[in-house]
């Protein structure tokens, strides 16, 4: 399975970071070996001394799929739950500045929280369903998909474009505003509509 990152699908994210509105979708990737194991801590990885959370709504693909119509996007994903997008900011802004790819801020090992996942039948609109990160019991991070600046299905339908979607392949679509620096021993809880749906420890 692969997962497909969009980057910069919030304004008010965009904004917290000075970066430039994008004309279409930021893509890039993250290796299977990202996901954080099941009851595992996040290591901070010591090539960073600057490790963000990134909560993100992320969808499950449920049908092989590509070059996919907006309008038929609903019926490739059946199921959605909420990550963290772990980035190691102080070695992205130095890739950034020198125009290389992401990805060894994006998608280092355990760079990829996946909660548990929910039946999309349990939400009355995909468009307008809250989600949040907590850290030791404090809110970091709110944000609702009504904000987003492409929906799932159109997110669904541009990667499609790009990469064959298979069974299993998971997208995280991008994160709000709040952003911050993680530091052992915080506890980390997302939750979607009230529902926590994971708790990592930092270490």
């Amino acid at each position: 399975m692969k997962i497909i990152c969009i980057g910069r699908n919030y304004a008010n994210h965009i904004e917290e970071l000075k970066n430039e509105r994008p004309s279409e979708p930021v893509v890039f990737m993250k290796p299977d070996s990202a996901i954080l194991l099941k009851q595992h801590p996040f290591v901070i990885p010591e090539f960073s001394e600057d490790i963000h959370h990134e909560i993100e709504l992320i969808v499950k693909i449920s049908k092989v799929g590509k070059y996919i119509e907006p309008k038929f996007a609903h019926k490739y994903y059946d199921e959605i739950s909420v990550g963290i997008d772990f980035t190691a900011r102080d070695l992205q802004a130095k890739l950034k500045a020198k125009g290389l790819p992401w990805e060894k801020a994006k998608a280092f090992d355990g760079s990829a929280v996946i909660g548990e996942f929910l039946p999309k039948s349990q939400f009355v609109s995909l468009e307008n369903v809250t989600f949040e990160l907590t850290n030791n019991n404090v809110t970091v991070q709110k944000g609702n998909s009504s904000m987003m600046m492409w929906n799932i299905d159109e997110l669904v339908s541009y990667v499609s474009q790009f990469f064959t979607l298979k069974i299993g392949d998971i997208i995280f679509t991008g994160t709000p505003e709040g952003v911050a620096a993680v530091k052992p021993d915080d506890v980390l809880e997302g939750f979607l509509e009230g529902q926590k749906l994971f708790r990592i420890q930092v270490k």
